[in-house]
């Protein structure tokens, strides 16, 4: 910041006197500037200069106040911590109380955040066996305007009737309002062996969506821990109780699209990759814009080790997991 005029000298007193004159008539009676000038005998280019001197020397200062529920210094420190593009944080621990509400506050935040994340031409992958996801889909409104190309599941979608109905619903209408083509995976999301995975990804249906996963431009998924979901485990695609102590024995705490890592967010396979029928840690890793919604205790350890592991770039979270990870040593 510049140094004010001294005002020991008769002459710079009298210009700092001018500069603060002009400055209350312009910031506090909101004067416009062509008044100033006619008021003050002045032209509106010196009315200018002196405004423009006003913030240079001090003595006018912008400050920004964020709004109540607003947290916008915690999201950018949060966000140069750990190297995300973007961070969504949702107001209030009173939401950890409750899951439901937890999870309708984080819905409702993604969707806002989602309203204007997605671009023309995008092909967008969704992870479809999460509520929050479901939450956040649901209360988004249509885009303006709408030219995503493709929403693409990210993992095999066949299982239980009412999970499928869950997952379709929310693929279809994730396409609908970017104005998209859905394209579902029609196979089970874990397989019995490794040639099985190999046949059905040489079925020309899954071989179109397998495709589509070399081109995602952006994809939105959430975050496991390591027991799955409800909605995961009704689809009957969750891995088997035996599976996950296995995982638990290998330091894994949490997925995206059931591909597993540790603490640090290193990939912990335990052989489920060569029988998992979605997009490969590889594809997955190499999509510019990652946008992750997941919060709340539960979840803590699995989001640390996300984005430690950097397999995000974007999260919308709630306010107290916010502030543990940015208390991480």
């Amino acid at each position: 910041m510049l140094q004010p005029p001294d005002p020991t000298s008769s002459e710079s007193a009298d210009r700092l006197r001018l500069i603060v004159r002009v400055a209350r008539m312009y910031h506090e009676r909101g004067l416009r500037q062509a008044e100033i000038a006619k008021a003050l005998g002045l032209s509106q280019a010196g009315v200018s200069r002196l405004l423009r001197q006003a913030t240079e020397t001090g003595v006018v200062r912008t400050i920004v106040v964020s709004p109540a529920g607003i947290h916008s210094e915690l999201e950018d420190a949060l966000a140069g911590r750990y190297g995300l593009a973007d961070v969504v944080i949702v107001d209030g621990d009173d939401v950890l109380d409750h899951p439901r509400t937890l999870l309708r506050a984080l819905g409702s935040a993604a969707a806002t955040y989602l309203d204007t994340a997605f671009r023309t031409d995008d092909v967008i992958g969704v992870s479809t066996w999460s509520e929050t996801l479901l939450a956040a889909v649901a209360a988004m409104q249509p885009a303006r305007p709408q030219g995503a190309d493709k929403v693409v599941q990210l993992m095999g979608g066949m299982g239980d009737p009412q999970g499928q109905v869950q997952a379709t619903r929310l693929t279809a209408r994730l396409a609908e309002l970017t104005g998209a083509t859905p394209l579902f995976v029609r196979a089970p999301g874990l397989v019995g062996s490794a040639q099985a995975r190999l046949s059905l990804l040489h079925d020309p249906a899954v071989l179109e969506v397998s495709q589509a996963w070399q081109r995602l431009t952006s994809v939105l998924v959430g975050i496991g821990s390591l027991q799955p979901s409800p909605l995961l485990r009704l689809s009957g695609n969750a891995v088997a109780e035996n599976e996950i102590t296995r995982l638990r024995g290998l330091g894994a705490v949490g997925d995206i699209c059931q591909r597993f890592f540790d603490e640090d967010g290193v990939h912990v396979d335990a052989g489920l990759g060569e029988r998992t029928i979605g997009v490969s840690v590889d594809q997955l890793r190499s999509v510019s814009r990652r946008i992750a919604v997941a919060g709340g205790d539960s979840k803590y350890t699995a989001v640390r080790g996300a984005v430690r592991g950097r397999w995000i770039t974007a999260l919308v979270t709630d306010i107290s997991t916010a502030r543990r990870l940015l208390e991480e040593p």
